[in-house]
């Protein structure tokens, strides 16, 4: 039925039914209008009205569900769709919009896949480059600065050996970037390994208690949805130390089914659902590239909760 003929049907029930009043009641109207006529009229009125705002109310309800999903929905949460019954203009109305929703979705996952695709790539260049030149230059540096120092005397030998020194943090320092760039462990030893380097990495710069939960028999996953795991986890890790002002963080892996579960909860102030900021929309970014579930769940001075629940995918031979 179109939209038009539910309408006229709905305000043809409220005049019908009170047509039906008019001729089968034993009401009549005198002139002049007496009181109490009058009161019966107006309430008929009232009744109509009522009636008629139910009936439109029911028979529009598909369209407010429409108006409201609009105003709410979140490409980066997947599968929010409305129920479709029927036939007419109303429910197509509601499929057209749940394919419309289908369509934004697979085109948000595909060009959130090349934005980060290519992010990742940068991340590995830019890591080549600090290893190769930088490590390599600064390495170099160490070395003159040490030779220089078994031949000078005092005063300049200290001079030089605090120059080695603070040339050695620095070189440190590069090479804790380049972990964070492109975590090469992750690729040599595979995700365990790599979120144990950067859980302890994570403890020693920031101070915080860390409690790892793996379980043991996890089962082996792709590259991409390794790389994601970890990506998530380092991002988790960094928001805690940011902003949660927490004093233990627990990151735990472990296998629900056919999916592997990554937990990070720390004991902070938590945050607000609302306040979610780059770093929480690009984990949800990078849970679409495979198809896994983000939950966060926070409350104030409750702590916060990150979960995510990626498929289990065959790793490539």
């Amino acid at each position: 039925m179109s939209l038009f003929w539910r309408i006229f049907g709905l305000n043809a029930v409220v005049l019908g039914f009170a047509t039906a009043l008019l001729l089968l009641a034993p009401v009549t109207v005198s002139v002049p209008v007496l009181l109490t006529e009058a009161v019966i009229l107006v309430g008929g009125l009232g009744v109509m009205l009522v009636a008629n705002g139910a009936l439109l109310r029911w028979g529009l309800a598909p369209l407010d569900r429409v108006t409201k999903l609009m105003t709410t929905v979140d490409l980066l949460r997947p599968g929010q769709r409305l129920p479709v019954s029927g036939g007419g203009e109303v429910p197509e109305l509601v499929r057209t919009f749940n394919a419309m929703l289908d369509r934004l979705e697979n085109e948000r996952a595909t060009s959130s896949a090349r934005v980060l695709l290519a992010q990742e790539a940068e991340r590995r260049r830019i890591a080549q480059e600090l290893h190769d030149e930088v490590g390599q230059s600064m390495t170099a540096i160490l070395l003159v600065l040490g030779r220089a120092a078994d031949d000078a005397d005092e005063p300049l030998r200290d001079e030089l050996q605090q120059a080695q020194e603070i040339t050695r943090e620095s070189l440190d320092e590069v090479r804790r970037l380049v972990r964070r760039l492109r975590p090469g462990v992750l690729d040599d030893l595979g995700l365990i390994s790599a979120l144990s380097s950067l859980t302890h990495d994570f403890a020693t710069h920031t101070g915080l208690r860390v409690l790892r939960r793996f379980d043991p028999g996890l089962p082996a996953l792709d590259p991409e949805t390794e790389l994601v795991l970890y990506r998530v986890a380092q991002e988790g890790l960094t928001n805690t130390a940011r902003h949660a002002d927490a004093t233990r963080v627990e990151v735990s892996l472990a296998r629900a089914g056919d999916a592997v579960t990554l937990t990070i909860a720390d004991d902070g102030r938590g945050i607000e659902a609302a306040c979610e900021g780059a770093g929480i929309r690009g984990m949800r970014e990078r849970a679409l590239l495979v198809g896994a579930a983000l939950d966060i769940t926070s409350a104030p001075g409750a702590g916060t909760r990150i979960r995510l629940t990626a498929p289990v995918t065959r790793k490539q031979p």
